[in-house]
């Protein structure tokens, strides 16, 4: 009887263990993890099943499993980095284990691999872009002038930012769309802000803190880019707004140019048709400017 109540207690407990799986996604990540001899898969397909099928098994048994992308150069740097064996399976499960704390994860909801996936690989470049973003503004340092962290003050200015065109927009959902070319590649973020009971916008906060860094990092190193902010309301066109990356600032674009901006194909620069029930808008004013346009670092 004593030993029934202890493979019962076991049982519960392991409905109470959340576990990872590290994935690899596509095609050429599994093909890099193949030259080890103890990964024994041979076809990406078949690998990716019997994922599933082990998610759906987990889920039936009332676990929570989450979703982490599995890099093979990462994993290669973590065993060297730690003097691991990178053919041990337990190798690849303290690796597995250390993405689960630092890397971007989906939870396992019942939907099909191929659904889950993009939303995984969506968050693994935000948070990428958010950290790039984040290491360039640590670097810029102290301004010359006041002494001041530039990457802090700028991050500050974008936060005011982000809020005032949040507040100043018209009622609706506001979709917020923010690139910058930074040095080795395009940052692009977004922020999805649903409107409210009470008509103040609902903001997912990983989002805004990677817009806001996006924003702070064009702010501060006055690098080409733009923001452009859709806002929909039941009934009623879609209004579309933008402003521009200039000078450390943002500047409002006239709705001739957000409708340029929209209607022209951004490779051959040829014009496209412009959506149906979507008016092309200059944007709300911001109000005050919180810092004077003489000392912008």
């Amino acid at each position: 009887m004593a030993h029934t109540d202890q493979q019962t207690m076991r049982r519960v407990l392991r409905r109470e263990i959340a576990g990872t799986i590290a994935l690899l996604a596509d095609e050429h990540d599994f093909s890099v993890m193949r030259r080890y001899r103890s990964f024994v898969f041979d076809d990406h397909t078949a690998y990716l099943r019997q994922v599933e099928s082990l998610l759906k098994s987990r889920a039936a048994r009332g676990g929570h499993t989450t979703l982490a992308l599995f890099d093979p150069e990462d994993y290669a740097a973590f065993c060297a980095e730690t003097g691991l064996d990178p053919e041990a399976s337990a190798s690849r499960a303290r690796f597995t284990a250390r993405l689960a704390a630092t890397a971007p994860t989906v939870p396992y909801d019942g939907r099909p691999l191929t659904a889950l996936l993009p939303d995984l690989v969506d968050e693994s470049v935000r948070r990428a872009a958010q950290d790039y973003a984040t290491i360039l503004l640590t670097r810029l340092g102290p301004c010359a002038t006041c002494g001041e962290d530039i990457g802090r003050a700028a991050f500050t200015r974008a936060s005011d930012l982000v809020a005032r065109i949040l507040d100043s927009a018209p009622p609706g959902d506001r979709h917020l769309v923010c690139s910058v070319s930074a040095p080795a590649e395009t940052l692009v973020a977004v922020l999805h802000a649903e409107r409210g009971t009470e008509g103040t916008p609902e903001v997912d906060e990983a989002e805004a803190l990677e817009l806001t860094c996006v924003v702070a990092l064009g702010l501060a190193t006055r690098i080409p880019g733009g923001l452009v902010m859709r806002v929909s309301s039941p009934g009623t066109p879609d209004r579309v707004h933008g402003w521009r990356l200039r000078g450390g600032d943002l500047v409002p674009l006239s709705a001739a140019e957000v409708f340029d901006a929209y209607c022209t194909d951004a490779e051959s620069g040829d014009l496209i048709s412009p959506e149906p029930d979507v008016d092309y808008c200059a944007p709300p004013d911001l109000g005050r400017r919180d810092t004077p346009p003489e000392h912008r670092h």
